[in-house]
């Protein structure tokens, strides 16, 4: 019966602090950055820097630290060159590939929307075996602007096809970005968010990836 059919959903996720917890090696690459002038940062502050692409993120560390925003230049460069093999200690989180396995068994199309570079973005992908279950990935530098600006959002599903149309994040920015696109948003409470849960705006939130497959199913059905 008509009724009784699942629905197959376009769903795409963010990457850092949503599929994978890139944080370690992210504070590794900064802190060598940094090293040559003494200074230092903390996982904490790590987790707090992420989420704008690299630029922001250097700009907030340099602020931390003390030391001048006209280092920026001189760092970035440095910066992304050592984040292309940044890979050693990043991991997905619990549960991520049990889940993209039960949501690609469903029949559902997915993809990555990142405000990670390419390059380091596909590098981890290929590193941690999850590149064959996206079916597009696009980057903080695929287009002339990233997130919260919706355009990468959108390219992203429109690449998937047809279905509706699922977000999967885990910050401020990533909320911003699916209220900006007018979708879905699941927002993963573990990863990289600054504020509580009641302050990002959310379809739905989970803290266990097991719960994921269910609320995909539920809110493809609900669209």
């Amino acid at each position: 019966m008509m009724g009784q059919e699942k629905t197959s959903a376009r769903v795409v996720f963010d990457l850092d602090g949503t599929l994978i917890d890139s944080a370690p090696d992210i504070q590794g690459v900064a802190n060598a950055v940094l090293a040559e002038h003494g200074k230092q940062i903390t996982l904490a502050q790590t987790h707090s820097f992420i989420g704008n692409g690299v630029a922001v993120f250097i700009s907030r560390m340099l602020t931390a630290v003390n030391l001048p925003d006209s280092l920026q230049a001189e760092m970035l460069p440095v910066f992304k060159n050592a984040y292309l093999t940044a890979v050693g200690h990043t991991h997905p989180y619990s549960g991520v590939v049990a889940a993209l396995d039960a949501l690609k068994g469903a029949g559902h199309s997915m993809g990555i929307c990142t405000n990670k570079p390419i390059a380091p973005c596909m590098a981890v992908l290929d590193h941690l075996a999850l590149t064959p279950y996206f079916a597009t990935v696009w980057c903080g530098d695929s287009l002339s602007v990233h997130k919260p600006d919706p355009a990468p959002l959108h390219a992203a599903f429109d690449a998937l096809g047809q279905g509706p149309k699922i977000y999967v994040g885990d910050s401020e920015v990533d909320a911003e970005t699916a209220q900006r696109a007018g979708v879905v948003f699941l927002l993963y409470t573990e990863g990289y968010r600054k504020t509580p849960v009641i302050e990002v705006p959310h379809t739905a939130a989970f803290n266990d990836f097991a719960q994921l497959p269910a609320l995909v199913a539920k809110y493809a059905s609900n669209v």
